[in-house]
């Protein structure tokens, strides 16, 4: 197993750091690299930067218009946008649904969504979490019924990630009762501005809306937009899960809130703390691990072995990871951790009368990243996949 990279493989990373450099706007780095809050238009026009270049959808291949990059370019793909201070692209389109569009939506279907998908002009949510669904995801209630060319469509989903600004959403309804909950489940795209669609942001601690409500009341949805088969929704919802898990491990993004960790540990002269240095050097240990195992990974794929499904370790470790780090910026900043005023956030100042603008905002970052071992499936759920494919 050779886990180095190889010289075109390097001179494609330089490749890539090139262009990034090149393109990536300072102020939209500045954003990331100090965790300050990311518009819309944020997000959107480092989408569109993509788009324009081919590499939004850049785990595509050739056929669809994607690069057709292997396992390793796409990794360092990642890596380079990671380490620059690009916003993370918004998965739901050109990570999560499209490749279900690909493998099985049929041609007319492609022809119809990937364009807008790939150039980052059509944003997607996804609708899978209900209030009483979450990491049993086959018993949600949402139901569609087949009434001529079209499904009538009610019901609730809940927890959808930045829904508020979605176009189109990809939902799991219920088209089936009979026989096992996962068996009567379909894979439907819902063009969020039918009638009868309704959105309500949930306002977090932080006071952002991150996450919201989406409510189908009586909403027409064309069968025309039903993925593949009726009911075998299930399938398609675990291909999508696993391209989900691997996302949210995010190697790359660790590395590089690992160095935010050091400055800030830095700022607040706490770095020369033994003791502090220690929990430091245990992450890190942790990130490289993480990044070993990725690596291992694309070191199997390029040499054509088939390797363990190991989506769910990935989301185990890089959710555990991300909870870990945000804690200890936390934890360096003390109580300068907590203030958090939008208005001043959004006009770029947060602390600075008392030299704490890096700290901000760390107390609300902590607490959002409770959710990462919960979403995307609990990683309690994880860990009990994981010990049936491993130990039979």
């Amino acid at each position: 197993m050779d886990l180095a990279f190889t010289p075109q493989e390097q001179a494609f990373r330089e490749e890539v750091r090139e262009w990034v450099k090149a393109h990536l706007p300072e102020a939209l780095a500045h954003k990331v690299h100090h965790a300050l809050r990311l518009t819309r238009d944020d997000m959107q026009s480092w989408a569109k930067i993509l788009g324009r270049k081919g590499w939004l959808g850049y785990g595509w291949p050739k056929a669809f218009g994607g690069p057709g990059w292997n396992a390793v370019q796409k990794h360092l793909f990642e890596e380079e946008c990671a380490l620059a201070g690009a916003p993370r692209v918004v998965p739901f389109g050109p990570v999560m649904v499209a490749p279900v569009i690909m493998a099985f939506g049929n041609a007319e279907q492609q022809q119809r969504f990937l364009p807008g998908i790939a150039s980052g002009e059509v944003w997607w949510s996804q609708g899978y979490s209900e209030p009483g669904s979450g990491s049993d995801l086959a018993s949600l209630k949402t139901r569609a019924e087949r009434v001529g060319n079209h499904y009538i469509v009610n019901g609730q989903k809940t927890w959808t990630t930045l829904g508020q600004f979605g176009e189109w959403i990809f939902c799991l309804v219920r088209t089936s009762s009979e026989g096992k909950p996962q068996t009567g489940i379909s894979f439907l795209l819902i063009d969020m501005k039918s009638p009868g669609v309704s959105v309500r942001p949930i306002r977090l601690l932080d006071g952002e809306c991150e996450v919201n409500e989406v409510w189908f009341d009586n909403v027409k949805v064309p069968a025309e937009n039903l993925i593949g088969q009726e009911n075998k929704g299930w399938d398609y919802a675990k291909y999508l899960l696993a391209h989900e898990r691997t996302n949210i491990a995010d190697v790359n993004r660790a590395k590089r809130e690992l160095e935010r960790l050091k400055r800030i540990a830095k700022a607040e002269g706490v770095y020369d703390d033994m003791r502090f240095r220690d929990e430091i050097a245990k992450l890190e240990v942790d990130v490289v691990a993480l990044e070993m195992m990725v690596l291992r990974v694309l070191s199997a794929e390029k040499s054509g072995k088939q390797s363990l499904d190991i989506a769910g370790l990935l989301k185990i470790r890089g959710s555990e990871i991300q909870q870990r780090y945000s804690e200890l910026m936390m934890l360096a900043a003390g109580p300068f951790s907590l203030p958090f005023i939008q208005e001043a956030m959004e006009a770029g100042w947060q602390g600075d009368h008392v030299g704490a603008a890096h700290c901000a905002p760390l107390a609300s970052t902590y607490f959002n990243m409770r959710k990462t071992t919960i979403y995307g499936g609990s990683n309690e759920v994880q860990r009990n996949i994981v010990a049936k494919t491993v130990l039979g």
